[in-house]
């Protein structure tokens, strides 16, 4: 098809949407008021719904009142029979899919349930926002005269008692409508191989002839991918291999750490960087501007939100506000009732709002995934603008890392231990631990007090990993690919332990 009427029909879908958006973007309560009776009245003849007489809830302080708090072990029991083929228990429709999650480590699997109307409402939608958004701020975008590079998740689709289960990304690959498929490389049956590092080749053979614009991925393995196009080829950056590359759409874990590295191999200033926040459960929020870190939080994909303020969560206070509540530069974690019968279902990420008109947001980390060992409340969004700017100082570059801590022995202080992987050390690592240890001081006031006069915590110990140390640690986990992740940080040694064991 003609790029300019390509363009004509993605100009006119997008007038159509815009109008949509609009609506959520003037009247979000309203939208969201809506969008919950709307769910309640869809499942009240579920079990769930009529355990909870979802018919007569009229109001959210009902529902708030009425329905408890969910995690995945308090919903596994019904997902285990839906994933049975029962039906009816939590959504009226039959759940066909399940989306394999293990979180960041956990080695037992989640099975998130993911039913047509998320698929079609939510995902898809998503997907199709995204572009929308893209090519209204890029209006001279030439996205489609060539194809987007995807990397989907690394299992293949299994078959089980009628329903399916896999990486969300191969659900998504598996379902995708033609023209997607069309627009995109690889094809679908290298997209969803099973193993990794024989995909990973296959990926490079199938896209060094393609004429690819954009690329989808996660950016942990992407740029494992993107490297290994660069060496195969023997050029200096992708853009003597794809010279219509513009834009990169990324999600899945923070950005931060790749950044200077994807700039070398895509040294332009024109090559745009576009930012989503989705996962198993759902597509939540897209960048829906040039040049910016904020994340617009997409109201009318089938999700309810709710929210608990980080400094009660866990604790006999914890409070759950809904979205009229919420504060500008607090951090939250994430409460979600969605089109696929997740009711009132901590997922377990945290965010803070940077706008509440409209509601614009950035992940700041996850629940179970920061150091609060001594009162410290030490969140990955604090460790990644500490180590950018500890990097920068000593023009080194980070390629992974984890961190935790080192707990109080009779006497001796307590600190932190971070094992980092460089690609380009620094030259003095004492001058890194400072500047590190400084930077983290600056961005976490908590942090800067317990520091004080080595009040309760001393000054961080740091190791150097040695080369594809979190590699070969994933691989041994059966996690190379997909949406697997590092854990940043932890309140306990396990994975610290397990990785300094292998650095020896």
């Amino acid at each position: 098809m003609p790029i300019p009427i390509v363009n004509s029909i993605a100009s006119w879908f997008l007038k159509k949407r815009f109008h949509q958006i609009d609506l959520f973007l003037k009247y979000p309560i309203d939208v969201q008021e809506e969008l919950l009776q709307g769910l309640l009245q869809k499942a009240k003849n579920t079990e769930i719904g009529k355990e909870y007489d979802f018919a007569s809830i009229k109001s959210y302080d009902q529902f708030a009142n009425r329905v408890p708090i969910f995690d995945y072990e308090s919903s596994e029991t019904n997902i285990e029979r839906a994933r049975r083929g029962e039906t009816n228990i939590f959504w009226p429709t039959p759940i066909k899919w399940f989306a394999k999650s293990s979180g960041t480590t956990n080695s037992k699997s989640k099975f998130i349930p993911v039913s047509e109307s998320s698929l079609e409402d939510c995902h898809y939608a998503a997907s199709k926002d995204l572009l929308c958004m893209y090519l209204n701020n890029n209006p001279d975008s030439q996205l489609f005269v060539g194809k987007g590079l995807r990397l989907g998740g690394s299992k293949e689709l299994y078959k089980e008692n009628g329903t399916v289960f896999g990486d969300l990304s191969a659900i998504l690959i598996d379902n995708m409508p033609f023209w997607a498929e069309f627009s995109s490389t690889p094809k679908n049956e290298i997209s969803l191989m099973a193993n990794w590092e024989t995909k990973m080749q296959a990926i490079v053979d199938e896209t060094i002839s393609e004429n690819v614009t954009s690329l989808a991925g996660v950016p942990s393995w992407m740029l494992v991918l993107l490297q290994n196009v660069v060496q195969t080829t023997g050029k200096n950056n992708l853009f003597e291999i794809w010279p219509n590359l513009e834009v990169y759409f990324h999600g899945g874990v923070s950005f931060e750490p790749y950044l200077e590295q994807y700039k070398k191999l895509l040294p332009k200033d024109s090559f745009k960087y576009y930012e989503i926040y989705n996962a198993s459960e759902g597509f939540f929020a897209i960048q829906d501007q040039n040049h910016s870190k904020d994340l617009l939080l997409m109201l009318d994909y089938g999700i309810f939100y709710e929210f608990i303020p980080m400094e009660t969560y866990g604790s006999p206070e914890e409070k759950v506000i809904p979205l009229s509540e919420v504060e500008v530069d607090k951090n939250y974690a994430i409460i979600i009732t969605t089109n696929a019968g997740l009711w009132r279902y901590k997922i377990g990420d945290t965010i803070r709002f940077t706008s509440t008109n409209p509601y614009r947001i950035r992940v700041t980390g996850r629940t179970k995934h920061h150091i609060n060992a001594f009162g410290e409340e030490l969140i990955i969004e604090n460790a990644e603008a500490a180590l950018r700017k500890a990097t920068k100082l000593t023009r080194s570059e980070i390629k992974d890392y984890t961190a935790a801590p080192i707990f109080m022995n009779g006497s001796e202080k307590g600190a932190h231990e971070w094992i980092i992987e460089f690609k380009s050390p620094p030259e003095d690592f004492n001058t890194f631990t400072e500047l590190l240890d400084k930077a983290l001081q600056e961005v976490n006031s908590d942090y800067e007090a317990k520091r004080q006069h080595n009040t309760t915590l001393k000054a961080p110990t740091i190791h150097q990993a040695r080369p594809n140390l979190f590699y070969d640690w994933l691989k041994g986990k059966d996690k190379l690919g997909g949406q697997h992740k590092v854990p940043r940080l932890s309140n306990c040694r396990d994975y610290l332990e397990e990785l300094l064991s292998l650095n020896h």
